[in-house]
Order: C-alpha cells, then structure tokens, then sequence
C-alpha cells in the first residue's frame, strides 16, 4: 500500500484550497539566486518562476524595516529578499494553509526569520491588521479565473487566476502601510489598466517599469511602484529587456546582463535603468 497521502482541500469561493501540508516526497527543493536560496515547491501545484524574483529586487528597504508580502505562496519573493538585504523584518499573508506553512519552513530553513499568516487578504488576520510596514509587495495571480481553462490542481489554480479583485489587493496594501511607505506590484501587461487605476485611488507618486522579453517586443509583464501620501507624479520609466537576442537558444535563457545579475547573484533591479 502507498505511504502517499491524497491531498487534501477545502471549498472557498468556488476554488480548491490546499490545507493538507505537502509531504518530502511531493516537492522539490530548487536553486534561486545562484544557489543563495534554496526553495522548497511542489511538484504538483504552483511553483515559482522569475517574477517573485523580479518583484523582490526592485524593494529599496534598508536594514530594520518590515516588509509585507500579499499572497506570499511558499515564500520565495520574501526569501530572495531577505538574502538581497538582511535585517529586514518580514513578513507574509498566504490563502492556502499548506502553501503558507511551506513559507514558513522555506524560510527557516533559508536562515531567516518571519512571520507568515494564513488567511483571506479581504479580511486579513487581526494580527497583521494591528501591524504597518515599510514597504507592501505583491504577485497577484495574473488571470481572470472566468476568462481561462482552469487548472487542474486546484491549489496552482488560485494561484493563477484567484478571485480576488486587483482592487482589494491595493486597498489592502495601502491599509497596511505606513505613512510615505511603498506599494509594489508585479502583473501582466494587459491588466495594467485596472492596477493603474486602483493605485490611483490609494496611492500617489507612481511609477510604472515595462519588462520586455525581448527587444522590438511588446512588454509581458509590469511592475508598478506607489507611495502612500505620496506627491511626485508620475514617472514613466523606460522598458528593460529581459532576454538577449531575437530568438530562445539553448543552452539556457540568454538573460541580458541586468536581469542575469538579478537571477544569479541576488542583484537589485532599480527601476530607472
């Protein structure tokens, strides 16, 4: 008889939560920054690519400042953070009970300390709510959950498309931050639209950073930096190119140099180039 236990999931706005903690035979454990970290995924389930990366090298935080991540999953934004610039406070909120217990074991077994909630970010745990921080970043999931052919696991799903509006990941943000403090989100290109315009609502001094994937390309992704009570307006900055050449070659991604720095050393990626 198998050892393997089903996994386990619980109904929440029509999506599946993955509450069972995953088992050591069900992950992997996989190489960020050059080996500086090391990340614990599932094999099955959603497992983390460049944009947590992304997201982490563009927080300006100085030592003894608190971060929060929104939406953290098995933490590898708060963990390739924490390495970048240690003596940060971190801190994360995660939906799914089996992915925010896999945060916390990442980073511990990182060598870093912080405290990871497990709760809705529309009602955020009392906990977090008593708490203001220096600087809130976020990975919403990218899609529209009724515009897509869902996934079958159910726990990469909401992930992917949950059904949480852009707008209450922002308002959220800017209710946990504090005075002058920094919002920073990462999205597609083509919800640009409704995360400028929430931001607008809540926050000011924004800037706005286009990630090409290559050069002559549209951008895919955008990051979208806000400052509570902020003044300054807003800031355009020029696109940077993620990969080099026309084409994917093997072997390997050919990253241009900024973003082969972020992935493999731990680099800051600033958003003026």
């Amino acid at each position: 008889m198998s050892s393997i236990r089903p996994a386990v999931f619980c109904t929440k706005m029509g999506c599946d939560l993955r509450i069972d903690p995953f088992l050591t035979e069900d992950l992997t454990c996989d190489a960020f920054l050059g080996g500086k970290v090391m990340l614990r995924q599932p094999r099955d389930g959603y497992r983390a690519g460049v944009d947590p990366v992304f997201l982490a090298a563009t927080v300006q935080a100085k030592p003894g400042q608190s971060v929060l991540e929104l939406g953290c999953g098995a933490a590898p934004a708060l963990c390739c953070l924490g390495k970048r610039l240690p003596g940060l406070d971190l801190y994360g909120l995660e939906l799914q009970p089996a992915y925010a217990e896999l945060g916390r074991q990442n980073l511990s077994e990182n060598g870093l300390t912080g405290t990871i909630w497990q709760g809705d970010l529309s009602t955020p745990p009392a906990e977090m709510k008593a708490l203001s921080f220096h600087h809130v970043i976020a990975n919403p999931p990218y899609f529209e959950s009724d515009k897509r052919i869902k996934a079958d696991d159910g726990g990469r799903e909401i992930a992917l498309a949950g059904e949480t509006a852009l707008a209450t990941w922002v308002e959220t943000a800017t209710k946990r931050l504090r005075p002058r403090g920094y919002a920073t989100f990462i999205q597609r290109a083509e919800r640009l639209p409704e995360l400028l315009s929430a931001m607008q609502q809540h926050l000011g001094a924004l800037e706005l950073l286009p990630l090409l994937p290559r050069k002559n390309r549209p951008p895919r992704l955008i990051l979208l930096r806000g400052r509570k009570d902020g003044r300054a307006p807003f800031q355009f900055h020029a696109p940077q190119i993620i990969h080099e050449g026309p084409v994917h070659t093997e072997p390997g991604n050919a990253y241009s140099p900024r973003f082969d720095a972020v992935l493999s050393q731990g680099a800051e990626l600033p958003f003026s180039s």
